[in-house]
């Protein structure tokens, strides 16, 4: 059975991880993976992605038993490869939103950070509990922890490998909304359509300057964010966002097309 399904509309697609019970990621999990980021990546249709564990939990990590059979060159192979696709999520070109219920520690924290977005349930937890097994996080947890809570913060969670409750995640930056858990799933597809509605590029765009500036300097990072500008500001959908600006105000441009080949107007059917 598929351990990696996604589902939705045309613009709105869900990964959805199912490897019961815990949705850790063995091998057949992240290869899965690999595969469904690569489709998304390609397809021109698709303008925001939901990432989803499930009702009762986000994912639980790594398999440790299959990991505990392996040598260190096989366990640095396979940390490669799921670092990698952790990597190709955070570099999808479209919004991705982490749709967080129950546990996501491990693995499952670090798949949760490389999002842009996370929608927490309000008895979810964190924790990259690595330390306790007397090793470290392998997939991002050291580098985008850091990055979203700084240093100090990052080194006491990651050294004592301590649970955090999602009232916690969201005063620290871990999670970016609250809400009861039955809501995490509607209101993470809900932001999807909402961003899905905008001009592609520009929130493509967005995204690479953000991410791609945040480990150079404020010239370097003012360079990218001027090159990708100017890229923009040629695109259809900057040019019907402007003339919809000048002709009916601000907001009015939902930069959806028409099958005429026109772009629509927000509230036109």
């Amino acid at each position: 059975m598929a351990r990696i399904r996604a589902d939705g509309d045309e613009s709105v697609v869900t990964i959805r991880l199912d490897n019961p019970p815990m949705n850790a990621f063995d091998s057949t999990q992240r290869d899965e993976l690999v595969d469904c980021v690569r489709e998304l990546t390609g397809a021109s249709g698709v303008r925001a992605v939901v990432v989803y564990g499930g009702e009762r939990l986000f994912a639980a990590g790594a398999d440790i038993k299959a990991l505990a059979a392996m040598d260190p060159g096989q366990v640095r192979g396979w940390n490669r490869a799921l670092q990698r696709v952790f990597d190709d999520v955070a570099r999808l070109p479209v919004p991705v939103i982490a749709a967080v219920t129950g546990y996501a520690l491990g693995g499952g924290m670090e798949l949760a950070l490389a999002a842009d977005y996370r929608i927490v349930a309000e008895d979810a937890v964190f924790g990259q509990p690595e330390v306790q097994l007397g090793i470290m996080p392998g997939s991002g947890g050291t580098q985008r922890l850091t990055r979203l809570v700084g240093p100090a913060r990052a080194k006491h969670l990651l050294m004592t490998g301590r649970r955090v409750k999602a009232s916690e995640a969201l005063r620290l930056g871990l999670a970016d909304e609250v809400v009861p858990a039955a809501d995490v799933y509607p209101r993470a597809c809900a932001y999807a359509r909402e961003l899905a509605k905008g001009p592609a590029a520009a929130l493509e765009a967005i995204k690479e300057a953000v991410d791609n500036a945040a480990d150079t300097s404020l010239a370097a990072g003012l360079a990218l964010e001027r090159s990708l500008f100017t890229g923009v500001f040629g695109t259809r959908d900057a040019t019907h966002g402007i003339q919809s600006f000048i002709e009916h105000g601000p907001g009015r441009a939902n930069f959806e097309v028409a099958p005429d080949g026109r772009t629509k107007e927000a509230g036109e059917e």
